[in-house]
């Protein structure tokens, strides 16, 4: 499941979604992304985060696929926000779901990992100074190398 939302998620009601809708689950990992109070300059007001619709989905959707093909998923959920998020807000929800933890943890990894890469958002962050456009970091390009297959 792809969403891309302004609202706001629950984590138990999305792994309850997937226990509900599959029943032969026996290891499901998760990860959640917080909007952190510090940025490179100073204390962080707020984050902006914006994509092109549509755009977005089918980049998600297409990471989605990369996984499932690469692991024995059971089932998935990938959400992103977008607007203007605060400190200690959810930012993104990657949820995968299998018979055995390895597939579970190792797609889940692998989601996040080109989430932060290939992922069509684009970050602005307001401090208590200034304003300005997140760069892509190195460390999360060195990342995404590692799963090019």
């Amino acid at each position: 499941m792809i969403s891309v939302q302004k609202n706001n998620f629950s984590i138990n009601e999305e792994l309850s979604k997937l226990k509900i809708k599959y029943n032969n689950i026996g290891a499901i990992s998760n990860f959640i992304g917080i909007v952190r109070d510090k940025s490179k300059q100073s204390n962080l007001v707020s984050m902006t985060l914006e994509h092109y619709p549509g755009m977005a989905e089918k980049m998600l959707t297409e990471i989605e696929n990369q996984a499932l093909s690469r692991w024995n998923l059971i089932g998935s959920t990938i959400i992103h926000r977008y607007g203007e998020l605060f400190p200690g807000d959810q930012i993104v929800l990657v949820i995968t779901a299998s018979e055995h933890r390895k597939d579970a943890v190792e797609s889940c990894h692998f989601i996040i990992d080109w989430l932060k890469t290939k992922g069509p958002f684009w970050k602005y962050e307001k401090t208590n100074r200034a304003g300005f456009w997140v760069e892509a970091k190195e460390t999360d390009k060195k990342e995404e190398l590692k799963w090019k297959t």
